[in-house]
């Protein structure tokens, strides 16, 4: 399938932009220079890649405040070590970033030079590189289908129709050869509406077209000064990074207050102002250089971890700086179409009124319309139950979107493709091709029970009898789907008998004003919504030659407006819309996706509320929360009515403020008008609710929502997609996780972590993000204590030696100290855990657990072998420097009997209480996870 198309350019600032015409092939005429698209998600180019390097580093305190440290030591009078002291570690840490940063960029810039390398001139199953006007296809029927996955997250087809126009045109050639030009109304942020015309001058007489957006096709980025950012910058630190910085600067000043009260107990004598720096260089080990890596190595091992954990294969840690983030979520903000479902329809119900029709009694469906045509082409209907089943079926068979496709190979490549197979329906082969995976699984139905679509164009459609007859209907009018009309509405005319029938569609809250008196519908629209069904009501209304006729020219009339055309076009519908037949009422099951129910059950439990965000229709929305139990059965749901103005916003308001543990159900229009002008109001009542779920938002409303999450209640956010239209939530969110599906891969590289299927997210937060935010924790804090221990024996020994500014340790023993006499130990935290795995997903409640740690041994709670290991290995490390640092030790002591004693009591002495006072703590205030390891 191919297609040409007419692009123009988008924008992000639409509220500065005007309605534009675009002259066809003349490029020259257009009023704006058109800008290239183009991707990039790089951070750095090449000559800012060490300057933004070198600045994200030394905007944190700890890395300035080093920085400043290590220079001091060019100055003779204020060096108090060797050089190496303390350049060392600071280029270290410099180098590790420098390395780690520059592989990023490389992989960001390899995949943004793959998809700006892409030609188009001709479309055949790509990604639309801009918004687009259609104006001619390869298919006769003059249509085509597009996927709006990157758009609203659903991935089904939608139906295209090019501009008859250009169309009709004899050959492709003659697109460039002819005086047109086309009239766009300005960029907005709706999807679903378009409004233009498309006008060929060289024509006598001129032609005008209207153009709507069944004649548009979008773009899956959004185009801004020439490219498109499709992605924020990556994120290089998380919040436990900028606590510490915090922590820092409050031992920095813990720092100077150290030195201050030396020098005035010094008595402030001669150059007190250069012993007051010395002072701030010798106790400057209170804050550790090596803090950085240890954690920054830390962070990689709990990537690693995760990556080679067998219960969650597939898993990708693409951001290795912030895995502790998935250990103190308070929100999580999720997509529905692909990341809770499957986006795959099973017809359940059909409902009669009198009489209720489930999957295992289809055969009696099947048999009724066996013989509603038996002996004839033609229907024979009788006034029974026959005669009303016959009638419902065909109506779901005839109102609808969809196409029937045959598969056939064809091309050298070897490429399936898709064409009309002419007078031969062969049922093998057939797919169907529609706008909502419900009208697939509503037309899958009708065939198994014997009526069958076998062909449609743009202008007919055909069905074939359980006898395998043709019946051919002439499609008149089609009324799409709106989120608006919630409806969809079809007229059609019967070959044989010529009879005209008015179909149509809809969800109840819609249908119930346009059918006829009945007392069952919103009953069992009720009771199978509460099934987890998503309902349609199908109706229909017979008509005369003469009232289509006036139909017709009405509407061809109002369609043609270019003032108010969606609302003049939709009075003339709605002249129809009068006293229709109710014919039945219809019920299909999305499928969730496997283990959602007790995934989100154990989110909840451990104390995290769900948000889902969807661009899909309201009532779709609404079962989907029921039926995944994101809304419990005992809770009720509050559906926000929908408002246009502030009074009824606030009259809403009032109404929600009143229910108590109730969930929500708003559209993102409404949610616009509610932010608008109630933000804090809503923002706050909103996160009162145990579950909240906003329907047809837009990729920008899904990001802003995150935004106002983190700037109301600054708890820590998480969003997890599959799509495109899903990017711009997971880079506002706090953590980003993306499954990698039917959608492609656009979610999972723009996330922090990728994963395979939706319930790998509960182990992922439960096990890995406890685990390493516990971990990092208590990384930070030991380190910090390891730093405190030697600054405090440096300050004990300029007192003893009259407040001298003399360093206690020299040269190689104070980074021996903070690296490797000390590195195991430190590193072998990273394998502690508290609890078993299983526990910590039986019991998810311990995720909103947190403890103080003191030092390794008091630290940790499970040894593994392992760190038995790193602290004989860093022993045996101290002990063999003994052998090449001879004039550091006085080696005739250390082996002495007295030296052994006293380090074994002072060792003594200094874990006793603590061990003292972890046993109390234990046994009058246990931790939570105790509870389960007694």
């Amino acid at each position: 399938m191919q297609a040409v198309l007419q692009g123009k350019p988008g924008f992000t600032n639409y509220k500065e932009l005007k309605a534009r015409t675009v002259w066809l092939g003349c490029p020259e005429k257009c009023e704006e220079k058109y800008p290239k698209n183009a991707i990039k998600n790089q951070k750095y180019n090449v000559f800012t890649f060490i300057p933004g390097v070198l600045y994200e580093q030394f905007k944190f305190f700890l890395n300035l405040y080093f920085l400043v440290v290590s220079c001091s030591q060019f100055v003779p009078a204020l060096k108090i070590g060797y050089l190496y002291t303390y350049w060392a570690p600071l280029g270290f840490v410099l180098t590790v970033t420098v390395v780690r940063e520059a592989v990023d960029e490389f992989r960001r810039y390899k995949r943004d030079k793959e998809m700006n390398s892409q030609l188009y001139s001709k479309l055949t199953n790509q990604r639309i590189p801009s918004d687009m006007v259609f104006l001619r296809t390869s298919e006769k029927t003059g249509s085509c289908f597009i996927r709006t996955d990157q758009l609203d997250g659903e991935t089904d087809w939608k139906l295209k129709v090019a501009v008859s126009c250009t169309q009709r045109l004899p050959a492709l050639g003659d697109l460039f050869s002819i005086n047109a030009y086309v009239y766009a109304q300005k960029p907005q942020l709706d999807i679903h509406s378009f409004e233009g015309t498309f006008t060929r001058e060289d024509s006598d007489p001129a032609v005008h077209e209207s153009l709507s957006i069944e004649n548009t096709l979008w773009a899956s980025t959004v185009v801004a000064s020439g490219k498109s950012y499709n992605t924020d910058d990556p994120r290089s630190v998380g919040l436990l990074d900028l606590e510490l910085n915090q922590l820092t600067k409050a031992l920095f000043l813990a720092l100077v207050a150290l030195s201050v009260v030396m020098v005035t107990l010094q008595g402030f004598v001669g150059p007190w102002y250069r012993n007051l720096f010395r002072f701030l260089l010798l106790f400057s080990y209170i804050i550790p250089i090596s803090l950085r890596v240890n954690l920054d190595m830390g962070k990689a091992a709990y990537g690693w971890m995760i990556m080679k954990d067998d219960n969650i294969p597939g898993t990708v840690v693409r951001t290795s700086t912030i895995p502790e983030e998935l250990g103190r979520l308070v929100y999580l903000l999720t997509d529905k179409t692909g990341t809770l479902t499957q986006n795959e329809m099973i017809f359940k119900r059909l409902h009669l009124g009198t009489v209720s029709y489930g999957t295992d009694t289809m055969d009696e469906i099947q048999s009724h319309i066996i013989n509603s045509y038996s002996q004839s082409s033609a229907p024979k209907v009788r006034k029974s139950v026959s005669s009303r089943i016959h009638e419902a079926v065909k109506a779901i068979a005839l109102c609808h979107n969809v196409t029937p496709v045959y598969e056939s190979r064809a091309g050298v490549s070897g490429e399936t493709e898709y064409a009309e197979v002419d007078q031969d329906f062969s049922d093998e082969n057939r797919t169907y091709q529609a706008s909502s995976p419900d009208e697939v699984a509503l037309v899958q139905w009708t065939e198994s029970v014997g009526l069958t679509l076998v062909n449609r164009d743009l202008t007919s459609m055909q069905l074939k009898t359980p006898g395998g007859h043709i019946l051919t209907y002439y499609i008149l009018q089609i009324f799409p789907f709106t989120s608006e009309s919630k409806r969809m509405g079809i007229i059609v005319r019967d070959e044989s008998s010529g009879e005209i029938t008015f179909y149509m569609k809809g969800a109840d809250v819609a249908m119930s004003t346009i059918v006829q008196y009945n007392d069952w519908l919103e009953e069992e629209c009720g009771n199978m919504a509460r099934e987890g069904l998503r309902t349609l009501v199908v109706a229909k209304k017979s008509l005369t030659e003469e009232q289509y006729q006036d139909f017709e020219s009405r509407y061809n009339q109002a369609k043609l407006s270019i003032h108010d055309r969606n609302l003049k076009v939709a009075a003339v519908v709605e002249s129809l819309e009068r006293e229709m037949e109710l014919l039945c009422l219809t019920g299909v099951e999305d499928q969730l996706q496997a283990d959602v129910r007790p995934t989100l059950e154990m989110l909840r439990n451990a104390g995290i509320k769900i948000w889902m965000l969807t661009g899909d229709k309201l009532e779709t929305a609404t079962c989907i929360a029921k039926s995944s139990h994101l809304v419990s059965r005992n809770q009720d749901i509050h559906i926000f009515r929908p408002v246009t103005t502030r009074g009824e916003a606030h009259l809403e308001l009032n109404a929600f403020r009143r229910k108590h543990d109730c969930a929500l159900v708003i559209s993102g229009d409404s949610l616009e008008v509610c932010l608008k002008y109630y933000e804090h109001e809503f923002v706050e009542l909103a996160c009162q609710c145990p579950a909240v779920v906003c329907c047809r938002c837009s990729p920008t409303q899904k990001a802003h929502i995150v935004k106002l999450l983190q700037h109301h209640t600054g708890k820590r956010t998480c969003a997890i997609g599959d799509g495109g239209n899903d990017v711009s939530m997971i880079q506002a969110a706090d953590c980003g996780i993306g499954i990698e599906g039917k959608e492609g891969k656009q979610a999972s590289l723009a996330a922090d972590f990728s994963i395979t299927q939706f319930k790998h997210i509960g182990r992922l937060l439960m096990v890995h993000g406890r685990n390493s935010y516990k971990r990092s924790a208590a990384l930070g804090q030991f380190v910090m204590h390891r730093g405190l221990i030697i600054s405090t024996m440096q300050a004990v020994f300029s007192s003893v030696f009259y407040f001298a500014s003399v360093p206690l340790y020299q040269g190689f023993l104070m980074v021996g100290y903070a690296t490797i006499y000390t590195m195991f130990p430190v590193f072998s935290l990273v394998l502690d855990q508290d609890v078993k795995p299983e526990m910590a997903l039986l019991y998810p409640e311990l995720y909103k657990d947190l403890t103080k740690l003191l030092m390794v041994a008091l630290t940790i709670r499970t040894w593994h072998w392992l760190m038995v290991v790193a602290e004989f290995l860093s022993l045996g490390c101290y002990v063999a420097s003994l052998a090449f640092l001879n004039e550091y030790f006085d080696v005739a002591f250390i082996t002495t009997v007295t030296f052994l004693w006293k380090v074994s009591a002072i060792t003594v002495v200094s874990c006793l209480p603590l061990y003292i006072l972890k046993y109390l703590k234990r046994k009058f205030s246990p931790p939570s996870y105790s509870k389960l390891t007694s």
